[in-house]
């Protein structure tokens, strides 16, 4: 069976784009497929589909691609046929009227599924060109709506389109059975069409949550109905009281400033997060203790069937479409009122408190999350097809029944019991074969380009497990290079070599593992690669997966020698690296306040910095941009042989003024005139600490330069610095 679903712009990342490819790669495992997307914006799909999945564009809208038809007149036109914000330039346009109807009149798709109002609207126009009289009857294909939406999700003018371009197709699909319930109800005359389709969510290749790490965890674009700024000021109230607990929110729109100002205002900038968008975001909900979902309205919840995978027990809303229909209450996660701040921080605080109850949740999570798996989606949409169009599938194999140990041997058994009896020809004896000729040499063949690709995850003691699958490489003799980045040579330090180790048996994929405590590493950044003897090539690893969770809880390896972090990652470019550190001494920031007009810290120290024998006299020094003679140097109170506390007034920076922009490091001094020791932050699993642990500024009043702004910032290598600036010269 041949389908084709139609897409607006499949490049992008939203939910419809991400549900639609998901179905489509779920059904390419059993049919040929084609993903329609009208627009193309970008060079390459924001989330591939499947490799078997056709992707097709019918408009180019890349800025200076080569085929690009942002010049087309037509293109600067709002569609004829849609009505309303489908009909504006910014969803469909005159262009787009052809290309769709061009498209549906040449498909040889059994089946054509539309994914939003605008595209439902074509397909029933199409169904309707195409019937014409005895020769031409109507459409072959079927012809399926699927919105991804509530019924009131769209303004009165769409919906009313929709609901009229219903009526012309053979069926409409809605993600979640409450949903359809309400579209029978609005549509009464045609319930049969109704059917339910949930999303597919496919179960991630990642380790589960062990429900240890005292994260709480939100996903999802930063608008204001998903209400993240609820779930910031339940968690300020939940955790006044649990000060080990955390807030990570994943995700990039509009509203982040706004909840940036309301993390600041509530004093929680050491405690929640705004970590931006994350290209794998099961490798976060793997690191959380509970999630939650605090939105007015879902049309389903792939957040939450995704924290589900992971085995973390989700908090949720209990939105009159979506989770509930998710989450059986009190089985496999919690539902709380809309819009109820009092009833999240409890339901927050009850989980925080019982980690018995998040595990039993989390495993019945994992069991829910299972019906919204591929083959399951894939299985209840050919039933939708079997119900609509019989001759399109052909029925279920039926259950092959259990054998009788008493009936009759079976046909062959019995021959096999009586062959004596059986009388054969005589076979003549075969002539022995004529000796095969000898095959003239033939060129080796070359070998395929190298393009390996890597999942990693960190081990419980903190090195680095690599699986790199086959496909990609190639050839006998491989090696996985980690190289020190910015070195070329092979000097102890720069480059360490790894054996790839084969499966015992079958094709399972090449492994390697990095041993934190047998590896000592330079601190930096490293680059992996994997070299291949047999023609002395070598390629740069790309990463699909790198699973960070076992970090959370693992303490810093320090003796008295020396102390080491490694923190793997994917870089921008989508590269496998590991960033580490390596320092005789370090103190790790446990806790930063930002007073009105100071900065607050506390610290552990670790390797040669620790144990403080009794009587030593700490300083905090903030190192002068100038001049070692104006730097900044405060007692600090040790609190025990490994803890201390120290207040840095900021007026003091004052006086001290550079130029229009000054960055102070933060360091102690655990004796007089002794070495400094870097003050940061290396435990965890982050490796850009500046991105995601921002603190708020203050602004003081200097006596020459006018209003200056003082922010503690994270430095590249993840220490602690003080941004001191003139208002008037550059935003913070």
């Amino acid at each position: 069976m041949k389908i084709a679903l139609l897409v607006h712009d499949s490049y992008g990342a939203g939910g419809t784009v991400r549900a639609t490819t998901g179905l489509a790669s779920a059904l390419a495992a059993r049919h040929e497929v084609e993903l329609v997307s009208v627009f193309r914006s970008a060079d390459a799909p924001g989330l591939p589909p499947h490799r078997r999945v056709r992707l097709t564009s019918l408009i180019d809208v890349r800025r200076d691609a080569p085929g690009s038809e942002n010049d087309n007149e037509l293109q600067h036109q709002p569609s004829a046929v849609l009505t309303g914000a489908e009909g504006s330039t910014r969803m469909f346009t005159r262009l787009a009227d052809l290309r769709i109807t061009q498209y549906l009149q040449a498909t040889d798709a059994d089946v054509v599924i539309a994914t939003r109002p605008g595209l439902i609207g074509y397909l029933a126009r199409a169904a309707d060109d195409r019937r014409g009289g005895p020769e031409n009857p109507g459409p072959a294909f079927l012809r399926l709506a699927h919105d991804h939406l509530t019924y009131d999700a769209h303004d009165a003018e769409v919906r009313a389109a929709r609901d009229t371009a219903i009526a012309r197709l053979d069926g409409f699909l809605t993600v979640t059975e409450q949903d359809a319930t309400a579209y029978r109800a609005r549509l009464p005359r045609l319930p049969r069409l109704v059917r339910c389709l949930p999303n597919v969510v496919p179960a991630p290749d990642v380790e589960p949550s062990d429900g240890t790490s005292r994260i709480v965890v939100g996903v999802g674009r930063l608008v204001p109905a998903k209400r993240f700024d609820l779930l910031i000021r339940a968690f300020a109230a939940m955790s006044a009281e649990r000060p080990g607990w955390s807030l990570r929110i994943y995700g990039r729109g509009p509203d982040r400033a706004r909840l940036r100002a309301l993390v600041e205002a509530l004093g929680l900038s050491d405690r929640a997060f705004l970590m931006g968008p994350h290209p794998t975001t099961e490798t976060e909900w793997a690191k959380a203790a509970i999630g939650v979902s605090a939105s007015d309205a879902e049309s389903f919840g792939l957040t939450v069937v995704d924290a589900m995978h992971c085995g973390v027990p989700v908090i949720s809303t209990d939105c009159p479409v979506g989770p509930r229909e998710l989450i059986t209450h009190g089985v496999d996660g919690v539902l709380v009122p809309v819009a109820d701040e009092a009833a999240l921080a409890t339901a927050l605080a009850a989980l925080a408190d019982d980690p018995a109850r998040r595990a039993d949740l989390g495993t019945a999570a994992r069991a829910t999350a299972r019906h919204y798996t591929p083959d399951r989606i894939a299985e209840r949409f050919e039933q939708i097809v079997r119900e609509l169009r019989p001759e399109l599938l052909p029925p279920p194999p039926a259950p092959r029944p259990a054998a009788d140990p008493k009936a009759a041997p079976a046909p062959a058994l019995a021959l096999r019991r009586t062959a004596a009896r059986i009388v054969r020809p005589l076979r003549r004896r075969p002539e022995p074969p004529a000796p095969a000729p000898t095959p003239l040499p033939t060129a080796p063949t070359p070998l395929k380009p190298l393009r390996p690709r890597a999942a990693a995850r960190a081990t419980p003691d903190g090195g680095l497990a690599v699986r790199l699958p086959r496909a990609g490489l190639g050839g006998e003799h491989l090696t996985l290079v980690a190289q020190l980045r910015g070195t070329e040579g092979t000097a102890p330090g720069q480059r360490v070599e790894l054996p790839l180790r084969r499966p015992e048996a079958g094709r399972g994929p090449y492994t390697a593992v990095l041993d934190r405590a047998a590896t000592p590493l330079a601190e930096g950044r490293w680059d992996f690669y994997v070299e291949r003897a047999d023609d002395r090539t070598r390629a740069r690893v790309r990463s699909t997966l790198v699973e960070q969770a076992r970090l959370l809880n693992l303490a810093l390896a320090a003796d008295a020698a020396q102390v080491t972090a490694w923190v793997p990652y994917t870089t921008a470019a989508g590269s496998l690296t590991l960033r580490t550190w390596h320092r005789p001494a370090h103190a790790e920031l446990d806790m930063i306040h930002v007073g009105a007009d100071s900065l607050t810290v506390a610290a552990t120290l670790y390797g040669a910095a620790a144990p403080l024998p009794p009587g030593t006299a700490v300083t905090l020094v903030a190192v002068s941009p100038l001049d070692s003679a104006y730097d900044i140097e405060l007692p600090a109170a040790v609190q025990d042989p490994w803890r201390l506390r120290a207040t840095l007034p900021y007026p003091l920076l004052l006086g001290r003024r550079g130029t229009a922009r000054d960055v102070w490091p933060l360091r102690l001094r655990l004796s007089p005139g002794g070495p400094l020791v870097p003050l940061g932050r290396l435990a965890g699993d982050s490796v850009d600490r500046k991105r995601t642990d921002v603190q708020p500024a203050r602004t003081l009043e200097h006596a020459i330069r006018g209003p200056v702004a003082v922010r503690p910032v994270f430095d590249p290598e993840n220490d602690l610095t003080l941004d001191v600036r003139d208002v008037t010269q550059a935003t913070m």
